[in-house]
């Protein structure tokens, strides 16, 4: 995730978002696709009793997809042979489970040809690894259209691992999302796993005066060396960024109070006194998270970058 290049203000971006929302629909589909969720969960759900890994890779895909462009499915392109896309850019490397969508797009295409976005799919998608993942349900606004430009080089706007606070709230911000937003969405780290690469600097050589971020608790930090030593360099080697990896809690709060964050970025929640109330109300109540976490989630998936996507893609993978 890396800090944004965006020359518009925020008060225009807001504008975007507002004009997104309204052109977006929960009963988009309803004469075209009557059974587009219900085939989007089954291929989530057939790919989650495969690989646990799933639900953290769809969501970290969304939000990725979401902050470049806004949500237009940018991120599911293929590079070319005259264009790197944004999945071939460093901080999207990692992103995997693209076959999923793939699946859920065949199923939409048998069912209704030429009618459901890819970037909708997407969206629904991301929802779907939540809900079954033991988090909530909501429903998504559709009516997005697939982009036909993604470029790897944009993939520096991302908000990356390594952030402070201010440089955290000017990416949510130059997006029209707020403090809030950024500490409910920073809780879909509930699920997934972190390489070492992101979180080395909290670990080794922190500071002149720290080799490890005092911040961390001793035991958790130690247990971090361990299993990312100086200069490490074995593939998949990482952590959990909680203690319930594949279940969507509250936890992540919880450890982040304790001690027990792995990036930069979730410490710095901790920094101004905002978003620590926030954090702190979160790990206290898991109804007033997940209440949040939606609301947050329906505002980003609604983004539009500058204008949305222009075409209903036959291929995830390649524009029309």
């Amino acid at each position: 995730m890396q800090a944004t290049v965006v020359a518009l203000g925020s008060a225009v971006l807001l504008a975007f978002v507002a004009s997104r929302v309204s052109a977006l629909s929960l009963d988009y589909y309803d004469q075209t696709c009557p059974k587009l969720e219900h085939s989007v969960r089954k291929a989530v759900k057939k790919a989650m009793k495969n690989d646990n890994t799933v639900p953290a890779a769809l969501l970290r895909m969304h939000f990725h997809d979401c902050f470049i462009r806004g949500c237009d499915g940018s991120v599911l392109l293929n590079s070319t042979a005259k264009n790197t896309a944004e999945k071939d850019g460093p901080p999207n490397i990692s992103l995997h489970a693209f076959y999923v969508i793939d699946h859920a797009k065949e199923a939409a295409e048998a069912l209704c040809p030429g009618v459901v976005s890819c970037a909708d799919i997407l969206a629904l998608a991301a929802r779907d690894a939540v809900a079954l993942s033991g988090g909530p349900h909501w429903d998504v606004p559709k009516g997005r259209k697939d982009g036909r430009i993604s470029k790897a080089t944009d993939t520096r706007q991302l908000p990356a691992p390594i952030f402070n606070i201010s440089q955290l709230q000017q990416s949510f911000s130059q997006r029209g999302l707020s403090m809030e937003d950024l500490v409910a969405l920073s809780g879909g780290h509930t699920l997934g796993f972190a390489h070492c690469s992101s979180f080395q600097n909290r670990i080794h050589s922190f500071n002149a005066l720290n080799d490890v971020d005092p911040s961390l608790h001793p035991s958790f930090a130690a247990q971090l060396r361990k299993v990312c030593p100086a200069h490490n360099k074995a593939k998949g080697a990482g952590s959990t960024l909680d203690s319930t990896t594949t279940k969507f809690d509250n936890v992540y709060y919880k450890m982040l109070l304790q001690g027990k964050s792995i990036f930069t970025s979730d410490q710095a929640l901790l920094t101004v006194p905002k978003t620590k109330a926030l954090v702190s109300k979160f790990a206290e109540s898991r109804e007033e998270f997940e209440k949040a976490f939606v609301n947050s989630m329906i505002k980003m998936s609604s983004l539009s970058g500058g204008g949305g996507g222009q075409e209903i893609r036959l291929n995830c993978r390649a524009v029309n």
